[in-house]
């Protein structure tokens, strides 16, 4: 089951963030406080993502296993389950079935 969410008052970007040959696709939000998010699909595999700023990740649909840099092994995240990414940090996420779907908020 997925989750519904809405954003008010937001500018959307059409152009999208595409990665991995189309596995990983994003869309971004830009709000009137200066804020940005994206929305996007995260298809079957295996990705690493570098960050610059810090990052919490919402699973709004499916599943998928995560390791944040330093850490050993992969964790678990289903619809409802967020993890945080610390800043010029990285994590590995995986997808085995299906699509995770998500919203990343940038903290400032």
């Amino acid at each position: 089951m997925s989750q519904s969410i809405e954003f008010s008052g937001v500018t959307a970007i059409a152009k999208a963030n595409v990665y991995f040959d189309g596995k990983v696709v994003s869309h971004t939000l830009k709000f009137a406080d200066g804020s940005k998010k994206t929305l996007g699909l995260i298809y079957v595999g295996e990705f690493h993502f570098d960050t610059r700023a810090a990052e919490v990740m919402q699973i709004v649909a499916g599943s998928c296993r995560v390791r944040l840099k330093g850490e050993g092994g992969f964790k678990e995240f289903a619809t409802g389950d967020n993890f945080r990414v610390p800043a010029d940090s990285g994590f590995d996420i995986c997808v085995d079935s299906g699509i995770a779907e998500y919203i990343c908020s940038f903290e400032a």
